[in-house]
C-alpha cells in the first residue's frame, strides 16, 4: 500500500455517501485544532492535502481518501471546542455517531490524535473509553513532538498513557506533523493490519 497515492473521495454530510466495500478504514479522530489534518497530510506526503485551519471545527464533513482501493483514511470531525454554533456542533456530533454506528465493523484502526504538550483532556478520555467499550484496535498519536525539549518527551508519554489508561500493547507515537518524526512508525502501525 503506498500512502502516497491516496486521493481524496469526498466529504460525506450523511451515511448515504459513507465507504462501502471491505477496504480496510483507517480512522482518525481527535479534538479540535489538534492537528488531524496536519497528521493526514505529514502521512501521505502531500502538504496541504487534507484541508489544515488555524481555527477549531474547519473539519465539519467525514472527509474521505482512497489508498489505491486498498484502504480509507476517514476523518471525522474534531470534537471538543470549536469556533461553530451549538447547533453545527451537534450536528457532526450526530455524523460522528452516524458513521460509527453505520461503518463500524469495517475499522481496522483508530487513531485519536492528542497534544503531547497537555495532559489529554476529559473529551480524549471518553472517546478512548468509547473505543475501549467496543473493542477497537486503537493507536495514540502524540502530535507536536517538535514543540518540547527532548527531556520532556518521556514525561509527557507516560502522563499520557496514564491519563488515558493504556495497556502497554496500546501504541503510543510520538508524533510531528511538522517535522514528521514518528511518520515511520505510524505508517509501520497502519501496515501492520495488512
Amino acid at each position: 500500500m503506498n500512502l502516497n497515492k491516496t486521493k481524496f473521495i469526498r466529504s460525506a454530510a450523511s451515511p448515504k455517501d459513507f465507504p462501502t466495500g471491505d477496504a480496510k478504514r483507517f480512522v482518525f479522530v481527535g479534538r479540535s485544532n489538534v492537528g488531524k489534518s496536519s497528521t493526514i497530510n505529514c502521512l501521505v506526503g502531500k502538504k496541504g492535502f487534507a484541508k489544515v485551519s488555524s481555527m477549531p471545527g474547519k473539519t465539519v464533513f467525514v472527509n474521505m481518501f482512497n489508498v489505491e482501493d486498498k484502504a480509507w483514511i476517514i476523518d471525522l470531525p474534531g470534537y471538543g471546542y470549536s469556533k461553530t454554533s451549538k447547533d453545527e456542533r451537534a450536528r457532526y456530533s450526530a455524523l460522528i455517531d452516524k458513521y460509527f454506528e453505520c461503518d463500524m465493523e469495517n475499522i481496522s484502526r483508530i487513531y485519536v490524535i492528542v497534544d503531547i504538550r497537555h495532559k489529554p483532556t476529559a473529551d480524549d478520555q471518553t472517546m478512548v473509553e468509547w473505543i475501549r467499550a467496543y473493542n477497537l484496535p486503537m493507536t495514540i498519536v502524540a502530535n507536536k513532538l517538535d514543540k518540547l525539549k527532548k527531556s520532556q518527551v518521556q514525561p509527557a508519554l507516560d502522563l499520557i498513557r496514564e491519563t488515558l489508561l493504556l495497556d502497554e500493547e496500546t501504541p503510543l507515537i510520538a508524533f510531528s506533523a511538522d517535522k514528521g518524526d514518528g511518520r515511520d512508525a505510524l505508517v509501520a502501525d497502519m501496515l501492520s493490519v495488512f
